[in-house]
């Protein structure tokens, strides 16, 4: 709570912020997290294909040529 508004936190996730209760499991932990986390948070969600996919998919055609 000291770095609130101060200084900056980047954190990523794989889930989705509207499973985060679910993964948690223990609603007042994931309620805290979401306040001190979520609330004030920008979000950035890259939305499309993984790069990994896409790079194993032309390395394995590659490799067959």
């Amino acid at each position: 709570e000291d770095r609130l508004r101060r200084k900056s936190s980047i954190i990523v996730s794989q889930i989705p912020i509207n499973r985060w209760h679910e993964i948690i499991g223990n609603p007042t932990i994931a309620d805290a997290i979401c306040d001190r986390i979520v609330h004030s948070a920008h979000r950035i969600e890259l939305k499309g294909e993984s790069v990994r996919k896409i790079y194993a998919r032309k390395e394995h055609i590659e490799e067959a040529q």
